[in-house]
């Protein structure tokens, strides 16, 4: 990838309500850590695009587009909290400008491994800061933390950027992901503390 460039930096002297500090970095996930098979991984930009067709890259492809780094916070919903990781890799404004969703699109729809999804508004995966991290600290990233991608979105809590990213569709209305089918807050704001779905208020989010 190009040289870096920088999109901010952390700016939060407090955890989210309910929070600790984590010195290390803990691996959470549901279910194996899948086998990455460079030659068969592809990544795609599908659904409600502007042009009405999908775009696809292969891994050599899309590690030819630019790389950037953002400075940020991680809140898992466990309650643990990482403060100032640098995240490096591509960031979700730059698939939006390479391929632009039509005007009528909402939401987002970030696939993973497995069939795994999170679903997003598309206002949180054009924030400034929300990266597809292939690096963490100027290293790459392990199997176990999302090799070789996963979604930052640091204003929200982490299960909202998956690990081990395929893609992402563009939706024209909401649909719940993965987690948010099963219980947990389908914005997910850790400053809200919006961690479970008995939580949410009208408008959050469409009906179980």
């Amino acid at each position: 990838m190009g040289q870096p460039e920088s999109r901010g930096v952390s700016e939060q002297s407090e955890l989210p309500p309910g929070q600790r500090l984590q010195r290390g970095w803990p691996v959470t996930h549901y279910g194996p850590v899948p086998k990455f098979r460079p030659e068969r991984w592809e990544f795609r930009v599908f659904g409600a695009t502007a042009d009405g067709d999908k775009r696809c890259w292969t891994h050599e492809e899309f590690a030819t587009l630019p790389y950037e780094t953002v400075v940020a916070d991680l809140h898992c919903v466990t309650k643990f909290s990482m403060l100032g990781a640098e995240w490096g890799g591509v960031s979700a404004r730059t698939l939006l400008e390479i391929s632009p969703p039509a005007p009528d699109v909402t939401h987002v729809m970030v696939w993973a491994e497995y069939g795994f999804s999170s679903n997003l508004r598309l206002a949180d995966f054009a924030a400034e800061q929300t990266i597809f991290a292939t690096h963490r600290d100027g290293e790459p990233l392990t199997a176990e933390h999302g090799f070789p991608l996963r979604l930052v979105v640091p204003h929200l809590y982490a299960w909202k950027g998956p690990k081990w990213v395929r893609g992402v569709e563009y939706m024209t209305a909401d649909r719940r992901g993965f987690w948010e089918e099963r219980g947990y807050h389908n914005v997910g704001d850790p400053w809200r503390e919006q961690r479970y779905s008995y939580q949410e208020e009208p408008g959050d989010g469409p009906e179980l």
